[in-house]
């Protein structure tokens, strides 16, 4: 499958300082692949340690941070030659040895020639377990599940994802039904490089569905082999409550929705743990719109959304039923998978500070706010294409906005201020 990442990573590549490069994303997500086809593609030869479980990989590191001696021990251990700006090291689930995650300081600072990639699915969890890290000494990429382009061109539809690169409208328009039908099915197969791939070479939803519950069921398991034991049921009661939590009409977390007298002391280390393994992504609120938005944002107000639109229609046992029929699955669950998939795609295509607003009485809410670091841009999501937008026209006018976005399923049309954009745009 083609992804977008490989253009960072070949960038990194060329770089004439080059540090050695941590790639952060969830378990499955394709880390390892990608990691792989970049070095099959675009290196002389490469040399792969899985860290999980390898005692002889965690004595090489434990030793000492001579980085001479670490690759001529990683060489007789590989029995492949490692050679300065040649080849590439791959170390993956790295956060499994501390100790190589120190070493990498001294790569940078002292070996800079070898080129060293590095991957771990439970990285920010190992880091806030007190992993020293070499702040600085690297490089990071994020990897995530497929967008809805890359989703295009795994089909084998490029020319329709030309269409949305050229931001071509008028051809938009003329597709309309192609890409519509092509982001239900999006909806409902979601992202995971696997689930993806099954579904291209046997067109079967039900091991579509089978395929994500495996998903869960592993992420489920990882909860109780990383987690301390003390909080594992509090993360199950997150994840598992997130669907119902954004199938209400107000998306924003309560914790009274996990259980009655939940408290936020007791859940959010779960949350933190949830969103360090790239499960979930929290958007918070701000109380006031100024820039930076970062600065007013609120910890006490937020909503959870999860990192693959595939995994939430599963959850939510989203009926096939539901994507034949019309265009039934952007309003079905009160409009929640529009707007995770939203989110899903601000996040991957890297928008900055994405945050939400609300008044206290909640009589005024806009879905997203994205502050670029010159302006603030409200983002609405609309399920379908009915366009009435009381509460952003209200948001503009009371904060003098420049720019907003609105997405649903209407055409491309653009007035002073409001940009309406189909949803498969962004």
């Amino acid at each position: 499958m083609e992804r977008k990442i490989l253009t960072e990573l070949i960038q990194w590549k060329n770089k004439a300082y080059r540090k050695p490069l941590i790639l952060r994303g969830a378990r499955q997500v394709g880390k390892t692949w990608i990691m792989k086809h970049f070095a099959k593609g675009y290196f002389d030869n490469y040399v792969y340690f899985n860290m999980d479980n390898d005692d002889i990989l965690s004595q090489i590191f434990e030793k000492n941070y001579d980085t001479n001696r670490i690759i001529d021990e990683l060489k007789i251990y590989s029995r492949k030659n490692i050679e300065k700006n040649k080849t590439l090291i791959i170390f993956d689930e790295i956060q499994e040895i501390p100790k190589a995650l120190t070493a990498l300081k001294y790569f940078c600072e002292e070996n800079n020639e070898y080129y060293i990639i590095c991957a771990g699915s439970l990285l920010g969890v190992a880091l806030h377990k007190g992993t020293s890290f070499p702040v600085g000494k690297v490089d990071f990429v994020d990897i995530y599940p497929l967008s809805f382009k890359e989703y295009l061109i795994a089909k084998g539809l490029n020319d329709y994802e030309q269409i949305l690169e050229n931001n071509n409208y008028e051809m938009m328009k003329t597709f309309k039904t192609i890409f519509i039908d092509n982001l239900k099915e999006y909806f409902y197969v979601g992202g995971m490089p696997e689930v993806v791939s099954n579904f291209i070479n046997n067109k079967n939803y039900e091991e579509v569905r089978n395929l994500q519950r495996n998903i869960i069921d592993m992420y489920q398991n990882d909860f109780s082999k990383h987690a301390e034991n003390s909080i594992v049921p509090r993360i199950r009661e997150v994840y598992n409550s997130i669907s119902k939590q954004l199938g209400n009409e107000n998306k924003k977390f309560k914790y009274s929705n996990i259980k009655k007298g939940a408290r936020a002391s007791s859940y959010e280390e779960a949350i933190m743990w949830l969103k360090d393994c790239g499960l979930i992504y929290k958007i918070n609120k701000v109380t006031d719109v100024k820039l930076p938005t970062k600065s007013y944002e609120s910890n006490d107000f937020f909503k959870l959304y999860l990192s693959d639109i595939g995994l939430l229609s599963c959850m939510n046992n989203l009926k096939l039923e539901t994507i034949i029929n019309g265009n039934e699955i952007f309003v079905e669950f009160k409009g929640a998978l529009a707007e995770n998939f939203v989110c899903n795609e601000l996040i991957k295509n890297k928008s900055q500070n994405i945050s939400y607003y609300s008044n206290d009485r909640s009589t005024l809410e806009i879905d997203f706010l994205i502050d670029d670091g010159l302006d603030i841009v409200p983002v609405e999501v609309k399920s379908g294409i009915n366009l009435r937008s009381k509460s952003l026209k209200s948001f503009i006018e009371k904060y003098n906005i420049k720019k907003a976005l609105r997405y649903s399923l209407a055409d491309y049309k653009q007035n002073d201020i409001i940009i309406d954009l189909p949803m498969f745009t962004i």
